[in-house]
């Protein structure tokens, strides 16, 4: 388990009238990475923003620190297939983490190595009812692992229950591996349910309307931290 746990609010529920506004008083009321939720309307009935969105916020986000001095990561998610042209394009614009369906990527291995060539990190996400057979073959080339715990494609979902036993199961993956893998959850993550889903064995967590959606974001972050102590 990484030692501290990791708040990153999705973009997706920001007000896109002043983003750059609304990264800088998400960040200042302690959320440590930057969420982007990217649809193509293919591999999901949605869409939403390119690389271009990334492009403009690089220059806010490097300028920025966390509570604990530490970089603001822009984290994305990517929803879309064919993965490795947008992987590409998110790398140049600014990203530091990709991550990607693996049922998107006809072949998973080359999509994880050509983003990590890129110098991004590089992440796996697994919907509600997909197993993690692949993680047997590349979980030790991954800096993250993604449990989506509401199918993707829509925001402000409610949290699935079996959930928390596939994220125990990619914990106890994830030690047998050795490796420092951050366990990241998305999906309906609220301060009342935080804690079980971290006791489960998560430490990174995507939470949208549960935190662009509230008038004080400071508020509903130190709530979070405080469910997490």
């Amino acid at each position: 388990m990484s030692e501290k746990y990791i708040i990153a609010p999705s973009i997706l529920s920001a007000d896109f009238t002043q983003l750059g506004a609304e990264v800088q008083n998400v960040i200042q009321a302690g959320a440590d990475w930057i969420h982007f939720d990217v649809m193509d309307n293919h591999y999901v009935p949605n869409l939403t923003f390119g690389p271009m969105i990334c492009e403009s916020l690089k220059p806010i986000t490097k300028n920025l620190r966390t509570a604990d001095n530490e970089p603001v990561l822009i984290d994305v998610h990517l929803m879309v297939s064919p993965v490795d042209p947008l992987a590409e394009s998110f790398a140049k614009a600014g990203a530091d983490l990709i991550s990607f369906h693996p049922d998107a990527s006809v072949h998973v291995h080359r999509s994880i190595q050509s983003i990590k060539a890129q110098g991004c990190k590089v992440g796996l996400v697994f919907n509600p009812a997909q197993p993690l057979d692949v993680l047997n073959e590349v979980i030790e080339e991954l800096d993250l692992i993604l449990i989506m715990s509401v199918n993707p494609g829509f925001g402000g979902q409610s949290f699935i229950p079996s959930s928390l036993q596939k994220i125990e199961r990619v914990r106890r993956l994830i030690h047998a591996c050795g490796k420092s893998i951050r366990l990241e959850v998305d999906g309906g993550i609220k301060p009342n349910n935080i804690r079980q889903v971290a006791d489960a064995g998560a430490d990174a967590f995507v939470a949208g309307s549960a935190i662009f959606g509230q008038q004080d974001y400071t508020k509903v972050i130190t709530e979070m931290r405080t469910s997490l102590k």
